[in-house]
């Protein structure tokens, strides 16, 4: 080891001495370690069976690859967690790398949640929907889906089999009368008696049978009663199901991997290309698909596939439970470990397969020909990428392809709901984690673009040279920024901008010709005339395309904004009916109207609601009302 040491360059010796400063009293149990920077970053996140023993292999610092010596030379301190267990330490160095993003470590970037079939328990007429974020208790959940067409593919044709309501209880309450869902025959029209509280929890009872992948019979079940119904002259209702029995067969006719051997597995597959990776991950829940996803994870360029695939998996169940079964194309080093990480968080055993022949082996290959096909479209596209950025680049003067791109844009009516948005773009496309919306705070003079554009700049560049400042690699710094208009927005978001201190921010403008033609854009730049560009030239397209996303953004998120104020409930103006008990007044009463028409006697009769607070909401809506 000393030979090693006096071998290393100065950085890695400091770091090396670290370490060894750690070790002092690291003690020879399971754990997870984390190696800190200089700026108190962390560097990489890793795991041991005995952390003295594997933190003790970093001090050698000739038997380490080239990317684990760069992170040594860089750590100057360390800090350690122990654990009961090896199997505890994997799920809490998943869940250390997934938030701390650790530069050093693989990394899933995975930001999105899924959604998942939720059935409401406890309720007369229990209400099917989708749901994303947290479960929560007082349901029972089905899925994950892959993505939202998923999920709502597979609700059209559950609500098609069986009926079930998918409206809100505030909705269902307030009904007098059925909705379109009952006339195009995807409801059983609860809310208003068209079926009996028995008959309805024998649909509810199918549901969850199919759902829970129990299949075998309903069909059958279904032919029984239609022939049972035809029988007894009952055509109406013989004719239901039989359209209930054409939907079961478009639900067990619609899945593109749907082995009869699985029910409950994910079926994970890994391909590399040039030193990338793309893992496609299929979803089997119930012996049915729900749909797959790919994902790129990010990797040095000598990763092995079972590292990647090892390092995946930890962090891809950080947030969800595992299936029964996971199928995996190649194997990974610490196979018993994962599977008793994994039972850990599901609860029940996890089997972890490599399966060599039969239909498993099949779908695995399938899986795996699905991930280098979006291997091969992802380097296409950043091929492609690659070269519009090169032209940006030229058209603009920029000494090389722009990394980050800024557009920024306005939406409002007469000033009112006004937003700004920021839209980011770079060498992966759209980047939609970086985008930002920017709730104008004014005060403004409705209409006055320029100043909500100094206000969305001043607070977005004001955040960004503070970040600049405290660490000028961490700071997400653009390298063009991007505006609609003409030379009067570009001379005022100029102005705005050398105000703040921003000098090496190239600044376009694009703007539409006198009739508004798209494809005869100006350009506005700095020591330079106005000018086109080609109608059919690929640059133009793309600035087009920027142009346009930043238009869609801001549109949608004015919107959203809006429909926030008009949904705004009378309810809200009674003092002492925060959130919760307003849901319980709508839950009882369906809307602001029939709260207001209910009577004292029936507003303390509503559940979480007292006597004080009702007599508190009858006296808001009987201002003459004395209260005796």
């Amino acid at each position: 080891m000393d030979g090693d040491v006096a071998a290393a360059s100065a950085p890695g010796v400091r770091g090396v001495e670290a370490i060894l400063h750690a070790l002092q009293t690291m003690p020879l149990s399971p754990g997870v370690y984390r190696m800190i920077g200089e700026k108190g970053e962390v560097l990489y996140v890793g795991k041991a069976r005995l952390l003295k023993r594997r933190v003790t292999s970093y001090t050698q610092l000739g038997k380490l690859p080239e990317r684990l010596r760069r992170m040594v030379s860089e750590t100057v301190t360390m800090e350690i967690v122990t654990t009961h267990t090896e199997a505890e330490a994997l799920l809490l160095e998943a869940n250390y790398i997934k938030r701390m993003k650790p530069r050093f470590n693989i990394l899933l970037r995975d930001d999105k949640s899924y959604p998942w079939i939720v059935m409401s328990d406890g309720d007369a007429f229990p209400q099917i929907a989708k749901h994303r974020g947290k479960l929560v208790k007082g349901a029972s959940y089905w899925g994950p889906f892959a993505s939202a067409w998923a999920v709502n593919q597979t609700l059209n044709l559950l609500q098609r089999v069986f009926l079930l309501r998918s409206c809100s209880d505030a909705v269902f309450n307030a009904r007098t009368r059925p909705c379109l869902l009952f006339q195009i025959k995807r409801c059983s029209a609860p809310c208003v008696g068209r079926i009996a509280p028995a008959e309805y929890a024998h649909l509810v009872e199918q549901a969850r049978a199919f759902l829970s992948g129990q299949r075998n019979g309903l069909r059958d079940e279904l032919v029984r009663e239609m022939e049972a119904a035809a029988a007894s002259l009952a055509f109406e209702r013989a004719a239901t199901i039989r359209d209930r029995i054409r939907g079961f067969a478009a639900m067990q006719d619609s899945s593109v991997i749907n082995p009869a051997s699985l029910e409950d597995a994910d079926i994970v597959a890994i391909a590399q290309v040039a030193g990338q990776s793309c893992i496609q991950v299929f979803f089997i829940r119930g012996g049915r698909n729900n749909g797959n996803r790919a994902f790129f994870p990010v990797h040095a360029r000598d990763e092995a596939p079972g590292e990647v695939l090892e390092a995946f998996l930890a962090q891809f169940y950080d947030d969800k439970p595992p299936p029964a079964q996971i199928l995996l194309n190649c194997a990974i080093a610490e196979h018993e470990l994962m599977a008793d990480a994994l039972g850990i968080k599901r609860g029940r055993k996890v089997e972890i397969l490599v399966p060599q022949r039969g239909e498993k082996r099949a779908v695995v290959e399938h899986a795996e020909t699905n991930a280098r096909e979006a291997m091969e479209r992802k380097m296409a596209e950043s091929t492609a990428q690659a070269k519009l950025l090169d032209g940006v680049a030229a058209l603009f003067g920029l000494d090389a392809a722009p990394r980050r791109i800024e557009i920024y844009d306005n939406s409002h009516i007469m000033g009112a709901n006004a937003y700004g948005v920021m839209v980011v773009a770079g060498p992966e496309g759209f980047e939609r984690r970086s985008y930002r919306k920017f709730g104008i705070r004014g005060p403004i003079t409705p209409g006055d673009d320029f100043a909500m554009m100094r206000e969305v700049l001043e607070r977005r560049f004001s955040r960004a040279l503070r970040e600049r400042e405290a660490d000028e690699n961490g700071a997400d710094w653009p390298d063009i920024v991007l505006i609609d208009g003409g030379a009067g927005q570009y001379s005022a978001v100029r102005a705005i901008l050398d105000e703040l201190g921003v000098s090496d921010v190239t600044l376009v403008a694009i703007a539409k010709g006198p009739d508004r033609d798209a494809g005869r854009e100006w350009f506005h730049v700095a020591d330079r005339p106005a000018f086109q560009l080609p109608p059919r030239d690929p640059v133009l397209y793309y600035l087009q395309r920027l142009r346009d996303e930043s238009h869609r953004f801001a549109i949608s998120t004015h919107r959203a904004g809006r429909s926030k104020t008009l949904v705004k409930s009378e309810l809200d103006e009674i003092p002492g009916v925060g959130a919760a008990r307003k849901r319980a007044l709508l839950n009882q009463f369906g809307s602001a109207r029939g709260v207001r028409q209910a009577g004292l006697a029936e507003l303390e009769a509503t559940p979480g609601i007292n006597r004080e607070t009702a007599r508190v909401v009858y006296g808001h809506f009987h201002p003459g009302w004395s209260g005796g």
